[in-house]
């Protein structure tokens, strides 16, 4: 039985193993090796992860994580970007859980928080052709607002940042 929780630091290697194998399923076709194995290093890496998961504001929530068996298949965490506004940060399961309902219980995880802290309406950035990322939120009642440049670490990098939001 999957159960979602609050992640602390006997979470750490659990939420990179599901964030890094995460980015590779998701983003494979669409970024280049380099930048995937940039962008892991940069978020995924056991000193970031420990730091996020032993802060909790409005501004960064703090991680959640889909806990099965005890072990980690999904971790997500967002916060709030205005006084009403909450955003969806990052949201990622073991790829071979698709389907069972993690992200769901993930995302409602999130919600509920942003929820507390006052959010009306909920947003997410989505790489552009994310075509695992995009239904899902499309289920989730996210309509499309946008697009803008999505995030790159390298001046010569232009990816596109799909932007959808919903009110909670």
């Amino acid at each position: 039985m999957i159960t979602i929780q609050k992640a602390d630091k006997s979470h750490v290697n659990g939420i990179i193993r599901v964030c890094t194998a995460g980015q590779w399923a998701t983003y494979e076709d669409l970024y280049t090796k380099e930048y995937i194995e940039r962008v892991i290093e940069e978020f995924y890496n056991p000193d970031r992860v420990l730091k996020e998961v032993s802060t909790s504001t409005k501004d960064w929530g703090g991680y959640f994580v889909a806990i099965d068996d005890g072990e980690v298949v999904g971790a997500g965490g967002g916060g709030m970007t205005g006084d009403d506004a909450g955003e969806v940060y990052v949201l990622y399961m073991d790829p071979d859980r698709r389907g069972e309902g993690v992200g769901t219980k993930l995302l409602e995880a999130i919600t509920a928080q942003q929820k507390e802290f006052g959010a009306r309406t909920q947003w997410v950035s989505v790489q552009k052709g994310n075509e695992k990322g995009i239904p899902f939120y499309r289920a989730k009642g996210f309509l499309y607002d946008s697009e803008q440049a999505g995030y790159a670490n390298k001046e010569d990098e232009e990816y596109i940042s799909v932007r959808y939001s919903r009110n909670v």
